[in-house]
């Protein structure tokens, strides 16, 4: 019989934007691979997918109905390796795995950035912290993306079988590279050659704060009349957004992008990597523009503070727009400090963070726990 793996996250396009290589790797090895998300996305290298309607809320109904589904999938299939990704995703599948994980069924949870850290709100302590510190006993590895996030299960005693650190999802360095021909894809994009491009692509709401990016353009209106401040995605803030860079006399230079599946060349043709988030796990936009030897000026949080070394390839800065645009500004007139942040960022990526890097550890880690479940099986027989 061949073996099974679930993979369960909140929404498919998890896994479309950030696993399919490890999906990959399963088929690879001869596994079945299922899905269980909301959500009616295609994917490769997928066996079977439930569509599921897990909410991003923990208090929303329709969860209930989600883990009834969820248990039912995972008591039928007898699954080998459960992987849960999202923290809804990972409630729901770590409770209702709890009768298969008695039946030798290894679940491991991949927390994409504590919604608890240094510097949360208090109602994200209350809320989150004794949810994942509870459900830890159902986790046979509990997986880490960023080095705050694993100390803070080390050191608050999180009780899953082993507790691991892992890189992220990893970036394709052949995919995203520095741009050769800058001026030919600004071009193709009708951005004047001489245009500042900062680029931030994230969902606008409020943890990704695109505000103070918009506000700090104001400020740099007088002295970079030609910087053009992009910013990618949709949200329930953009209209807000929108709103604020008519009122600040600056929508001629903030462009709303909206949805794009060309991210790629949007970062590309662009000089600097702007981030606003108040709270990031490991940043997947960020590490795209690192690819592609970008600077980074970011607010200070755990997951630039992982990426973004201080006066190294980029700058952390307070959550005001007055810093950011003091060192919007710098940059800007800067070129030989933009190349040898962006060098650095390049190197970063490669050197830690690049696709192979991330699918070699995650190897190591899944043979490892098949290797450990191999040798209880042949005890046991």
């Amino acid at each position: 019989m061949r073996k099974k793996v679930l993979f369960c996250a909140t929404v498919d396009f998890h896994f479309s934007a950030f696993h399919l290589p490890y999906l990959k790797w399963f088929k690879e090895q001869g596994w079945e691979v299922h899905i269980a998300a909301a959500g009616s996305l295609e994917l490769p290298y997928v066996d079977k997918k439930y569509n599921i309607p897990i909410q991003r809320s923990p208090f929303k109904r329709e969860n209930i109905g989600a883990f009834n589904e969820l248990k039912s999938i995972i008591d039928e299939n007898q699954y080998t390796i459960i992987h849960c990704h999202t923290p809804m995703g990972g409630v729901l599948a770590r409770l209702a795995a709890r009768k298969a994980r008695k039946h030798d069924t290894k679940v491991l949870y991949t927390a994409h950035g504590f919604h608890f850290c240094k510097g949360a709100s208090f109602l994200n302590w209350l809320v989150y912290y004794p949810i994942e510190k509870w459900l830890a006993r159902y986790t046979d590895c509990l997986i880490t993306i960023n080095e705050e996030d694993y100390r803070l299960a080390l050191n608050h005693h999180f009780k899953a079988s082993k507790i691991e650190h892992i890189h992220g999802v990893g970036v394709n360095t052949e995919r995203f590279t520095p741009e050769k021909d800058k001026a030919g894809l600004r071009a193709k994009y009708h951005y004047c050659n001489d245009a500042f491009l900062m680029f931030y692509a994230a969902e606008f709401n409020k943890n990704k704060n695109q505000q103070i990016l918009i506000e700090a353009t104001a400020l740099v209106k007088k002295q970079l009349p030609n910087a053009k401040l992009l910013l990618a995605g949709e949200g329930p803030l953009l209209e807000h957004c929108k709103r604020l860079s008519i009122k600040l006399g600056v929508e001629e230079m903030v462009d709303f992008l909206g949805y794009r599946n060309d991210i790629e060349s949007l970062v590309k043709m662009s000089d600097v990597a702007v981030a606003s988030s108040l709270r990031e796990g490991l940043p997947v936009n960020i590490m795209e523009a690192m690819a592609c030897a970008l600077p980074v000026i970011a607010v200070n949080n755990r997951g630039h503070r992982e990426l973004v070394s201080h006066n190294k390839n980029g700058w952390l800065v307070g959550n005001n727009s007055i810093e950011m645009a003091d060192k919007i500004i710098h940059l800007a007139g800067d070129q030989e400090l933009r190349e040898q942040f962006g060098s650095q960022s390049r190197e970063i990526i490669l050197t830690t963070y690049s696709l192979n890097k991330i699918l070699e550890e995650k190897r190591k880690m899944y043979k490892k726990i098949m290797d450990e479940m191999e040798e209880v099986q042949w005890a046991i027989h």
